[in-house]
């Protein structure tokens, strides 16, 4: 079977098998590249992300680029990141990490305004978002305080 006209179910947002895949409908590879460094940019300068920002080394280059490569295959690219690096497993990579509340936030805050300053469809831009709230989510390992959510 050639996976012609079946559709691949992703949350809220149904795509074509022969459709577009997000990859493509970011740019590939040089939309990937955009979107990670208006990330890391937003990170750089926003007063809020300095928490996150001091988690990173001093050059963001290794960061970029490993997002990047992550990115690239989790949206339907060529697996990048597997195949220099192997399973991401980023929830342990992530863990020698202080992450809670504060960094998530900071975190999906210079996402969201990564997505909303790269042209997609708005569906995309949507369904982006869920997703990279969820992973920002899972990613917390300090325990909550009360009214933290």
């Amino acid at each position: 079977m050639n996976g012609v006209g079946r559709r691949r179910s992703t949350d809220d947002y149904t795509v074509n098998a022969d459709q577009q895949s997000h990859y493509q409908l970011l740019g590939g590879e040089v939309g990937i590249r955009r979107l990670v460094d208006l990330f890391y940019d937003r990170m750089g300068s926003a007063p809020e992300a300095a928490g996150i920002l001091a988690l990173h080394p001093p050059d963001l280059e290794s960061s970029r680029e490993k997002l990047f490569l992550f990115l690239v295959g989790w949206t339907g690219g060529p697996p990048l990141y597997v195949e220099r690096f192997g399973h991401p497993m980023l929830r342990a990579r992530h863990l020698p990490f202080p992450i809670g509340k504060p960094e998530r936030d900071a975190w999906v805050s210079c996402m969201d305004y990564a997505l909303d300053s790269h042209e997609m469809p708005d569906q995309l831009r949507a369904h982006l978002r869920k997703r990279f709230h969820a992973v920002a989510d899972h990613m917390r390992n300090q325990i909550a305080t009360s009214g933290d959510d």
